[in-house]
């Protein structure tokens, strides 16, 4: 065979190949490769849930300190803005006339004991003479009422006494209760009268202190619904009380729920919840506004998501990307209830062991086949 003639065949077979391959392109093309993606595998767990509400602190004990006797005030015996114990002098008024009238009434209970003893001895001496008939029946019975109305003349005297002591202890007004004294409503040589309308000062005991807050009756009748399922408990005979500052802070010191008030609000729907706290540094203060965490109960069997794993679509809807035994993308419409920290608590559509995307939500959509890392941490 001459050259020529090779080259012409092996022409032919290059053609025939290319014609070859060409017909036999009916394989399907390659797909797209797996998306790498990070899941969280949800797992069910018990969970304490709180409720933040708004609150105002109120003093434990305030005691408005007025005047029970009337007279001019010689001094204030106190520092305003200080501390003050119970029993604490606050206030002298002038007592000369209470003086006045306590020694008068001391005289006359000396006088009144002198005629008891006088009249003693008389009874004692006709009941001795009376035994012989020495002495007329009349004048045995008219010593003997002597001695009673003497008796009674002590009393009455003593009496006098004691009610002119407590007038003259009146004109020393204490402090009815140990806390923080405010400011004087009155000044050296002002006349006071007894239970006057105004107060002269206020006291307050301001450790512990109440916080007050109102929740919904709506709220508390879904909170009885699910303890009446079982979905949440609530076994604590003390339910914790943290409280929030109006910077942002949480209170180092936490309280406990005192009372739920039994009256419902006809104007707002809402129901008293009053917290005792410990205030020893006096930090909190009354009047001041705080938001109080209530404990509510326990949901035993929770599954919570990351925020991050929940879209929301304009009509407000709630989605998660879940990756299926087969490492595809499976959309679900989820229901969530509230935020715990930064995760959702899942009321419906996920379950423990549902692995959901948090990372690379951008790169897949349902349907897509992914390569799932668990997250970690």
């Amino acid at each position: 065979m001459s050259v020529r003639c090779s080259v012409r065949v092996a022409a032919l077979f290059a053609v025939s190949g290319a014609l070859l391959t060409a017909c036999g392109g009916d394989a399907p093309p390659a797909g797209p490769p797996a998306q790498p993606v990070t899941v969280v595998t949800l797992k069910a767990q018990s969970v304490t849930l709180t409720r933040e509400l708004p609150a105002r602190t109120n003093a434990y004990l305030i005691a408005e300190v007025r005047p029970q006797v009337s007279g001019i005030v010689e001094k204030r015996l106190f520092t305003e803005g200080g501390t003050v114990k119970a029993g604490q002098p606050l206030y002298q008024i002038d007592d000369s006339t209470y003086q006045a009238e306590y020694a008068s009434a001391t005289a006359s209970l000396a006088r009144a004991e002198a005629t008891l003893e006088s009249a003693r001895l008389n009874a004692a001496r006709s009941a001795e003479l009376a035994k012989v008939d020495a002495v007329s029946q009349q004048d045995y019975e008219n010593d003997t009422a002597a001695l009673r109305e003497a008796e009674a003349d002590v009393k009455l005297a003593q009496a006098k006494v004691r009610s002119s002591a407590i007038q003259l202890n009146y004109a020393r007004i204490t402090s009815p209760i140990t806390g923080r004294i405010g400011k004087s409503s009155v000044t050296q040589g002002a006349l006071v009268t007894a239970n006057q309308a105004d107060a002269l000062a206020t006291v307050q005991q301001l450790d512990p202190v109440y916080v007050d807050a109102n929740a919904s009756s709506t709220e508390l009748l879904a909170l009885r619904r699910e303890l009446a399922a079982g979905t949440l408990t609530s076994a604590a005979t003390i339910v914790p009380v943290k409280i929030v500052l109006e910077d942002g802070r949480t209170f180092e010191h936490d309280g406990q729920l005192a009372f739920a008030d039994v009256t419902v609000d006809p104007t707002t729907g809402t129901f008293l919840l009053r917290a005792i706290v410990p205030n020893p540094d006096r930090i909190l203060m009354p009047g001041m506004y705080v938001r109080a965490v209530i404990s509510i109960g326990t949901r035993p069997n929770a599954v919570l998501v990351p925020q991050r794993a929940i879209a929301r679509d304009p009509k407000g809807n709630t989605t998660a990307l879940v990756v299926g035994a087969d490492n595809k993308v499976e959309q679900r419409a989820v229901q969530v209830s509230r935020t715990i920290g930064d995760q959702w608590l899942v009321e419906g559509g996920l379950a423990a062991g549902d692995r959901v995307i948090v990372e690379g939500l951008q790169k897949v959509r349902a349907g897509s086949l992914v390569q799932p890392t668990e997250a970690q941490g």
